[in-house]
């Protein structure tokens, strides 16, 4: 929802019942402080299309009869009835709105557009009742046409912008998806269900086979492995036993355990995660629509012009002649074009976008393409292949030798999914090493992996952990492979390093162009990544980056976006897991890989469904098209009203031109199609 007017829908998502799948918001948009549904739109719109066609039959185009046309006696009457239908019912999202802009002082497309319907519909009702009522000597041409015209070309355009910002989805929704609604509480030697919202801190809840986990907790009965791909974007069939933590939105496998509640339903990981998302999202959308500004000023341009001209002609001509200039400049300003010069030229570009690998799924990012200073990037899978080959493995202590350090490590990784882990799976079995069946095996999120084997506890951590932990290496066993980049996990266990095993990363084919046009265009890229400083700092050089951030936790990331949006810059995040959900949220613009997760997707602003970073570059040059032809079209939808405005009031009465209403009527239709030609002239 892209209005100001949001701040009066701003709700507290951090006491968000997880539970709840009603959605139903994800349809509407606000406008003047009114909701408008999409369904109702789209409903509108058709019922009225069906109800204008006998107007644009029945009644005269501008005063001119066209071929199409047809009159008969009683026809004028039909053209009445079906016309004020229009205006009452068609017109209603928009009467609605406008009172609420009104309400809160800020007129603008909504009031405009009211104006405009208004003035057309009343007038021509004056006109109906002199030609056919009254049965004056001189006929008074109508606006029915226009009227009817205005009307379901702005439904159109509302429904097409409407469809276009909420196609989206919604990142909430699809968190609130991950657990469920109900529960089986334990109540002694019995279960119950009971709706989520109802379980509390120290509450046992039991889940069993193939369930959601529906609150953060700890086991106290049973065990299982259990999948938190969703959650931390890294391993899958992590067993869980008894005192093992589980987390909200991860799924049990076939095993039925009972936990212990540790954090109620709104306070848990998914919860936070729910409320920063939300927070991010609800602070950029106070973000006004250009054309709502262009609306306004046009608004108070042409009620003050009418007025004035009105007044004008009143006193040095007649009550008809005034009558005749005040309808004249309304109608000139009744922005049939301006309600279609946006959403034309952002569903042009939206297709374009689609055709070069990205979805836009918010159009207030291709504005705000304009501020982007930073770049801030995952290093695996985004500036790299994330395909990791095996480039060194090596004890270092005399307790074990290389083909069971192998065994051990490979066991370790077996149950996770990560890039790494496959690696070293893969290598193992080129070797023949066939890896040891570890127990308890767990992610350590930030720094690797543990489990438990012949009465041992082994881990198989980064560099972080064993600064974090005290626990020494000498640096010429792997200063080597370091030096050339590699991702090094060391096996420790009792607090010594066994021995480490070195990953390679190839960098993406098109990164080092991509990082070379960012900065051509004045734009610095960072690197954020878990790996040591170290082969950090040796991939950002070979890639071109300066600046990087290295041994991150996944939250730590949101944290280096917020600083960065808190220090005045503007960026652009690339992320694919729901960790990055709070940072592309919070971010200028966030921009989701095509294979990341759901809820990372839902939070981007855009969505590079190839998985290609160099394709940022590709909107940020539609980016800048795109805006330049919503300028140009909005000079068309309402920058003609500098001149038309002033000629219809009768600035030019006294050399003898006068601007009849019929040929400003002429000149609004004639700016519809010139955006709509314009729109279909964006380009790449």
């Amino acid at each position: 929802m892209k209005n100001e007017n949001m701040k009066d829908m701003n709700m507290d998502h951090s006491k968000m019942d997880m539970s709840d799948g009603d959605m139903s918001n994800s349809h509407m948009m606000m406008h003047g402080g009114h909701m408008m549904d999409m369904g109702d739109l789209r409903k509108k719109f058709w019922i009225s299309l069906v109800l204008a066609i006998p107007v644009f039959i029945l009644s005269p185009f501008m005063g001119l009869n066209l071929p199409f046309q047809v009159q008969f006696p009683g026809s004028d009457w039909i053209v009445l009835v079906l016309a004020t239908f229009l205006y009452f019912y068609g017109g209603k999202p928009f009467i609605t709105g406008a009172r609420g802009e009104l309400a809160e002082k800020k007129p603008a497309m909504m009031t405009l557009i009211t104006m405009g319907i208004s003035v057309a519909y009343i007038y021509s009702l004056y006109a109906f009742v002199e030609n056919n009522l009254l049965h004056s000597s001189t006929h008074i041409m109508d606006f029915f046409w226009e009227l009817a015209s205005l009307i379901v070309i702005m439904l159109l355009g509302h429904w097409i912008e409407m469809k276009s910002t909420m196609s989206a989805g919604n990142a909430l929704q699809k968190i609130a998806s991950l657990v469920p609604n109900q529960v089986h509480m334990v109540h002694g030697d019995t279960t119950m269900d009971h709706d989520i919202s109802m379980v509390k801190a120290g509450d046992i809840v039991e889940i069993r086979a193939g369930e959601s986990v529906p609150l953060d907790g700890h086991i106290v009965s049973g065990e299982s492995y259990v999948n938190e791909s969703l959650i931390t974007g890294e391993s899958k069939a992590v067993k869980k036993q008894l005192d093992s933590k589980v987390v909200g939105g991860s799924i049990n496998g076939e095993g039925t355990i009972r936990i212990k509640v540790d954090k109620s339903a709104g306070e848990g990981y998914l919860s936070q995660i729910s409320k920063l998302v939300s927070d991010a999202q609800n602070n950029r959308s106070k973000s006004q629509m250009l054309a709502d500004k262009v609306s306004s000023w046009l608004f108070y341009a042409a009620l003050t012009v009418g007025i004035i001209a009105f007044v004008y002609w009143l006193i040095f001509g007649d009550m008809n002649t005034a009558l005749n200039r005040l309808v004249a400049v309304l109608v000139i300003a009744c922005p049939h074009a301006l309600g279609l010069a946006i959403p034309l030229v952002m569903s042009r570009s939206t297709s374009i976008a689609a055709t070069n690998g990205l979805i836009v799924r918010d159009n207030q990012a291709m504005e705000n393409s304009r501020k982007i200073d930073y770049v801030a990037m995952d290093k695996t899978g985004t500036l790299t292949e994330g395909k990791f080959t095996v480039n060194g493995l090596k004890s270092v202590d005399g307790s074990i030798d290389d083909k069971n350090l192998l065994a051990i490590i490979a066991g370790i990784e077996g149950g996770s999914s990560h890039p790494i882990a496959s690696s070293i799976v893969s290598y193992a079995k080129d070797k023949k090493v066939a890896p040891v069946a570890l127990d308890d095996i767990q992610a350590i999120k930030g720094y690797g992996m543990s489990g438990s084997y012949d009465n041992h506890k082994y881990y198989l951590v980064n560099m972080k952990y064993l600064n974090e932990k005290n626990i020494s290496l000498d640096k010429k066993y792997v200063q080597t492979y370091l030096d050339e980049g590699n991702t090094i996990s060391y096996l420790v266990t009792d607090q010594k390093v066994l021995g480490f095993v070195a990953l390679g990363d190839r960098i993406k084919k098109n990164t080092i162009e991509f990082i070379k046009e960012l900065k051509a265009r004045n734009i610095k890229p960072i690197m954020l990544t878990g790996d040591n400083k170290e082969a950090a700092a040796i991939m950002a050089k070979q890639m071109g980056i300066d600046e990087f951030r290295a041994e991150l936790l996944p939250e730590d990331k949101h944290q280096v976006i917020k600083q960065l949006e808190l220090d005045g810059h503007h960026v652009l995040m690339v992320g694919d897991g729901i960790n990055d959900a709070p940072s592309l949220a919070t971010a200028t613009i966030g921009v989701a890989i095509g294979a990341g997760t759901d809820v990372a997707i839902d939070s981007a602003d855009v969505v590079l469904y190839n998985s290609d970073p160099s394709d940022i570059i590709k909107f940020l040059k539609l980016s800048h098209n795109t805006y330049r032809k919503t300028v140009e079209n909005l000079w068309w939808g309402a920058g003609y009203n500098i001149i038309a405005i002033p000629l219809a009031a009768g600035i030019l009465a006294g050399v003898g031109f006068v601007l009849s209403p019929a040929v400003g009527a002429v000149v609004m239709s004639l700016s519809t199609v010139v955006v709509a030609l314009n729109a279909l002239t964006l380009k790449m």
